[in-house]
């Protein structure tokens, strides 16, 4: 039937009328998958899909091998990953796009941030005064900021009323706090005001039309390649840092549920992080993982003493190990993840899942 289709209309136009169709198929299906209008992403380099790569003295990058050697290009983009980081499986889940790193989409193509847009900073934290080892990042506040000019943006293209509606759709992902407690113990300054209150107080998104968030409690960092080849013995977690990911975690669910009651506008689904981590962990066969201690791309002590760097030496299986690098999970753990706060149970996503979230 469609080779007589074909030679009534002649080959040409009745293959560039199949492609057109098709693509149209395509676009519907897409369009039928999408569940939010945009997904907007604020932390540190647990997210940061390339800002990093714009910042011109920052040491905190990953656009170099061995990063991205299983990513679908085959090559580093910025992500602090073997391949794909969390903030690429939430956008599939909802049937988006990746959002852009902010610092890489021209002024002229604001377009771009329709969908979304990462201000995520690899090194990052939530106050100005962390980073000061890795020398320049962007803080949570300044990536509120960019944030607003993107809001400013949006109202010029669709009006207030348009953008204000887009938005209240959208999700806001935030994951940051780690790179605190990790300057926490070193910096007196920060123990003065070392407090989620900060957290909170630092965001403005509400008043520029964000609704519904998506928070990620901090891991269990104590264990963490890093952190375990500061042991001189069995090298076993750190307990200390540990216990401050804890104590944060409370202060912040307890502060988030504050935040509900005085704005019953928003929603929000909280991951515990710290929980479903530390049960990777220590169950790694459970998850399909053979290596949880050691770091796949590195070098010295558990792959720990020496970045993933160019010269460093690289796992063949990155799918058996947990960890990629000296501080950041492999993507098969970060797909393990996302999955949970996507539709995991109130054991880990609270008081609701991303899914339910969406429909809320």
């Amino acid at each position: 039937m469609l080779l007589l289709v074909a030679r009534k209309m002649g080959n040409k136009a009745f293959f560039l009328s199949f492609l057109t169709g098709f693509a149209l198929i395509l676009s519907l299906e897409f369009a039928s998958a999408q569940m939010v209008p945009a997904i907007f992403v604020f932390g540190d380099s647990l997210v940061d899909v390339g800002n990093n790569n714009k910042l011109p003295v920052s040491v905190a990058k990953a656009n170099f091998p061995h990063n991205g050697i299983d990513f679908p290009t085959k090559k580093a983009t910025g992500r602090f990953s073997n391949g794909k980081n969390a903030a690429d499986f939430l956008a599939q889940k909802v049937g988006l796009p990746t959002s852009p790193a902010y610092l890489s989409v021209s002024p002229k193509s604001t377009s771009s941030f329709m969908t979304g847009a990462s201000f995520a900073s690899g090194g990052a934290g939530i106050f100005n005064g962390t980073d000061r080892t890795l020398g320049q990042s962007i803080p949570l506040t300044k990536q509120v900021g960019y944030y607003e000019s993107v809001y400013d943006n949006l109202i010029q293209q669709q009006g207030l009323s348009g953008a204000q509606k887009r938005l209240s759709k959208s999700l806001f992902a935030i994951v940051i706090g780690s790179n605190d407690i990790f300057d926490y113990s070193g910096s007196s300054d920060l123990q003065k005001e070392s407090t989620p209150q900060q957290y909170v107080d630092s965001m403005r998104l509400y008043a520029s039309g964000a609704r519904k968030f998506v928070f990620a409690g901090i891991g269990p960092i104590g264990c963490i390649p890093a952190q375990r080849i500061k042991s001189q013995t069995d090298h076993g977690c750190n307990e200390g840092s540990n216990l401050m990911a804890v104590s944060y975690n409370k202060g912040l669910n307890s502060m988030l549920r504050e935040l509900k009651s005085n704005l019953t506008a928003i929603s929000y689904s909280y991951f515990d992080t710290y929980s479903l981590l530390l049960n990777i962990i220590q169950n790694p066969a459970t998850y399909g993982f053979a290596e949880a201690e050691a770091a796949c791309c590195g070098r010295g002590k558990l792959n720990a003493q020496i970045p993933c760097l160019p010269v460093a030496k690289y796992c063949p299986s990155r799918r058996d190990h947990v960890f990629w690098d000296l501080y950041h999970p492999t993507e098969a753990t970060a797909a393990i993840l996302v999955d949970a706060i996507f539709d995991g149970p109130k054991q880990y996503a609270f008081p609701m899942n991303v899914r339910q979230l969406v429909t809320v």
